[in-house]
């Protein structure tokens, strides 16, 4: 009963979505069963590029994590995290060699 009244105000506010949300929502279902059909075990198994895209689709359309089916919400927030520290981590890395003498210095080195 209870899924069917989720199902009831769902399509009632179907209507007020963007065209955007409704394509996110879209592409998130789809991905979701093509996740599924590639498995043959119970549990499926998420390679990154699904983890990233799932990632990517919840951060910009925050509406999109009561859609997901095949994982937690809470899950994918994780996903979210985890990645967004992985950039900053690349990002901030040393990139080795040398580091850069002053302008200052160099001009004294010169005299």
């Amino acid at each position: 009963m209870l899924d069917f009244l989720r199902l009831f105000v769902h399509v009632l506010a179907v209507p007020f979505r963007t065209q955007a949300q409704l394509e996110a929502e879209i592409t998130m279902l789809r991905h979701q069963l093509n996740v599924l059909r590639r498995q043959t075990s119970m549990r499926p198994r998420l390679t990154v590029a699904d983890r990233l895209l799932f990632s990517w689709l919840c951060q910009l359309f925050p509406s999109l994590r009561s859609t997901t089916t095949i994982v937690q919400p809470d899950t994918v927030l994780r996903w979210h995290q985890s990645d967004f520290r992985l950039y900053w981590r690349w990002k901030l890395r040393s990139h080795g060699g040398r580091r850069q003498v002053a302008i200052e210095i160099r001009s004294l080195i010169r005299r």
